[in-house]
């Protein structure tokens, strides 16, 4: 895609080559993300189906985290051939960079959260729904955790021959991972930012703790599938192009 102004000598090119089936992909899984929040909100108005919304958007989120981290895996498998090019002479010089640094920075808001919510869980025997909020705050903390060594590692990477241009691997779990992130980004900010979203970690931590916990957390979860989202961007950008 290239766009040029008839005053201007200024042209930007993107290629999207070798992305469109994670395109879609990801859109399905927001799609359906986005359906899964709407029926939380609905049975979550019921007293009587509140448990009901909140296993579903469990069983969704818990679907959305295996998927990534499996698509994370396979995709650090699929650049392993790539060369890693760390470069001590870029803005970033010989560090992580500053959007990885945010990104590490961000990922201590997700473990806050995630190891309060294992704890909660763990000591919540009377909530019938913990073994479950167990399994997905344990995935979240898994696919983090994969995603941001991910990043790390394939923010340096680059084509070292012409073929791997051409095949792009990779490309497209990134891509799916890219518009997944929005759809995590999504639960975090519509339904997890909210404290009563747990009511038995109200109840175990306390209202005063657990609202504490979540408002200094949250900020920084949301934020890290904001930013995640701009650093695969860049990875998505950048890695396929040739480096000598």
């Amino acid at each position: 895609m290239t766009v040029n102004t008839p005053h201007s000598l200024h042209h930007f090119t993107v290629d999207c080559t070798s992305a469109h089936k994670g395109l879609f992909s990801g859109i399905l899984v927001l799609v359906l993300t986005i359906i899964s929040l709407i029926l939380f909100f609905v049975l979550n108005e019921d007293p009587q189906y509140k448990q009901t919304a909140v296993f579903e958007v469990n069983v969704c989120e818990l679907v959305l985290y295996i998927i990534s981290t499996i698509a994370v895996i396979v995709c650090m498998i699929q650049m392993r051939g790539l060369k890693y090019h760390h470069s001590s002479s870029g803005h970033g010089g010989g560090g992580l960079g500053l959007d990885n640094s945010l990104l590490v920075m961000a990922q201590t808001g997700m473990y806050i959260y995630c190891m309060f919510s294992i704890i909660g869980c763990s000591f919540g025997n009377e909530d019938s729904l913990a073994p479950g909020g167990m399994a997905t705050e344990l995935s979240s903390l898994i696919q983090t955790t994969c995603q941001t060594v991910f990043v790390l590692d394939a923010s340096w990477r680059r084509c070292r021959t012409a073929n791997q241009a051409r095949r792009k691997p990779g490309r497209q779990i990134i891509t799916f991972l890219l518009v997944a992130n929005m759809a995590m980004w999504a639960i975090n900010t519509l339904e997890k930012g909210h404290a009563e979203f747990r009511p038995s970690h109200l109840k175990f931590f306390g209202v005063w703790a657990w609202t504490v916990i979540t408002h200094v957390s949250m900020p920084l979860a949301i934020f890290y599938r904001f930013h995640s989202t701009i650093c695969l961007f860049e990875i998505w950008k950048s890695a396929y192009k040739m480096k000598v």
